[in-house]
């Protein structure tokens, strides 16, 4: 059974085989959210959890017309190699 990724306090998160990745995020004014930083669980990475809640929270932002700042390297990486988000990336 797939589980989706969950969003919730500021985090977006998935729980799989009892353990939680997640991705963390500020709202700063007037519209900015910074994406600070993102973990998977040692047992569970290579597995593509952290793309899954990047791209679900990355949506979430362009859904909310709002600038992204991806202060987390995962985040960054993710940007560079989907040119769709692109347009709302702030340096």
């Amino acid at each position: 059974m797939k589980t989706e990724v969950l969003h919730k306090h500021n985090r977006f998160y998935k729980i799989v085989d009892g353990l939680e990745a997640h991705m963390d995020y500020e709202i700063h004014e007037p519209s900015t959210v910074v994406f600070y930083h993102t973990y998977v669980p040692e047992e569970l990475r290579g597995k593509g959890l952290a793309k899954e809640i990047i791209k679900e929270g990355l949506d979430w932002a362009m859904s909310e017309h709002m600038d992204i700042v991806p202060q987390c390297s995962a985040v960054r990486r993710f940007i560079d190699l989907h040119s769709d988000y692109k347009a709302y990336f702030q340096k």
